[in-house]
């Protein structure tokens, strides 16, 4: 029926009672509804944990148990789709030539984010009078600060595989399956049967992605009330903004800038808008609720496929994307670094913040999909200008906050990116031989 296609059908339907039309509704519109159950249940994890109290702190394990469905899926899905991707490509000349344009792409927005960032916390000066204050830095924070830029060096391979996908490092299973993946492409027609294998397997994990993703509601509502209720109610989330007000300002102003700066590059190269935003919203408020742009890959890939992009590109630049391309962490970094300066009242000049763009952008690459990773990244910036290392407790208070917005940021870029490579893909893609 015609009526069925818009809300006003639906209502009918449950109206009428009409059962069989009812499924048949859903089943043909499963993302839309997804999407709207999704925005309930952070909008009412929201209103439950600000003003529900601390018992919804008991709720945590709920949502952590949706997270670590999601994080489960990480290593045999970033195998299966980097390899099945890679492998579309069909040769490696062209990988040679797509491999780079997508690394300076990313490059690219991460640079911008980063003067972004350094540009308004330099014209709004958030920290000048907010005073210096003390806290207790994340665990192994300092270690990592005394190895500096060695320590994301290190990050790239790892000496176990297994190893590496329990502490959720991306990077050393990116680049074995891109390794895999190339090997495979030189072997020839005998890789054909491996080749076969991987593409199944990457149909089989996001029909399991697609499975979890009807716990999103419930999973979402669980994380955001647990935290809210946690940091105690409204009152004293009132509070903490209150007090860093101009800092969460200044970030949240530089993110969505850099937000609606990427959506222009969607629009200019892509020639894509608001019909993309809404097929990837399912994806930016798990990212939201979730704070962890690595849990949020397997829907990140899943929405853009439905949203049309080319599933080599999706498969091989949104794991990518979701290791090196980290613009709303950057820009963090880059205001947080200048805030805490400001805020002791040392003066960083021209120099001194050249070297907070560099380390900024390298900082962000290296940090994990997971949430408040940018915290312990952070100490190499601090590290590399002399900055002391306890600043970072000036911005404690609110950045389990500012987290998830820079996390939502984070995964529109790896999406942005996904669709505007697609267009350079080379047209003809040949199986291996």
């Amino acid at each position: 029926m015609p009526e069925e296609r818009d809300g006003r059908g639906l209502l009918r339907l449950i109206l009428a009672g009409d059962r069989p039309g009812l499924w048949a509704y859903l089943r043909g519109h499963s993302s839309q509804v997804l999407l709207w159950l999704i925005m309930l249940g952070a909008a009412g994890g929201i209103l439950a944990g600000a003003f529900g109290g601390p018992a919804w702190r008991s709720l945590d394990w709920v949502g952590d148990m949706f997270l670590n469905a999601l994080k489960m899926l990480l290593a045999p899905l970033i195998l299966a789709a980097v390899v099945s991707g890679v492998t579309g490509l069909g040769d490696l000349r062209r990988l040679g030539r797509f491999g780079p344009l997508a690394v300076l792409y990313y490059a690219c927005t991460t640079g911008i984010a980063v003067l972004l960032g350094l540009l308004l916390v330099n014209l709004i000066q958030p920290g000048v009078g907010a005073g210096a204050a003390s806290a207790m830095l994340p665990e192994g924070a300092a270690a990592i600060g005394e190895q500096g830029l060695s320590y994301i060096a290190r990050q790239l391979v790892h000496p176990s595989l297994v190893d590496a996908a329990a502490r959720n490092l991306m990077a050393p299973l990116i680049l074995f399956s891109i390794l895999l993946a190339c090997a495979l492409l030189a072997i020839g027609k005998e890789s054909r049967p491996a080749v076969d294998a991987f593409q199944s397997l990457n149909k089989a994990m996001m029909q399991i992605v697609q499975w979890i993703m009807w716990l999103a509601p419930i999973g979402i509502f669980s994380l955001v009330a647990a935290r809210l209720a946690e940091a105690g109610g409204q009152e004293n989330i009132l509070r903490e903004l209150r007090g860093l007000l101009s800092y969460s300002l200044t970030v949240l102003l530089g993110l969505g800038i850099h937000f609606c700066l990427l959506s222009g590059l969607l629009l200019l190269i892509a020639r894509r808008g608001a019909d993309y935003l809404g097929k990837l919203m399912e994806a930016l408020v798990t990212a939201f609720g979730t704070a962890s742009s690595a849990a949020t890959l397997p829907i990140t890939i899943r929405c853009a496929e439905i949203a049309g992009v080319d599933q080599r590109s999706t498969r091989f630049i949104l794991p990518l994307g979701a290791t090196v391309n980290m613009d709303g962490t950057a820009l963090y970094e880059a205001v947080a670094v200048m805030f805490i300066a400001q805020s002791y009242g040392i003066e960083l000049g021209i120099g001194a913040q050249v070297v907070v763009f560099l380390t900024a952008t390298l900082a962000a690459v290296g940090a994990a999909g997971i949430p408040q990773a940018g915290l312990t990244t952070m100490v190499i910036v601090l590290t590399a200008v002399g900055l002391p290392l306890e600043g970072i407790g000036l911005i404690l208070a609110v950045d389990w906050l500012l987290d998830r917005f820079r996390t939502t940021v984070n995964v529109w870029g790896d999406a942005v990116g996904c669709a505007i490579l697609a267009r350079f893909l080379p047209r003809d893609p040949a199986p291996p031989k």
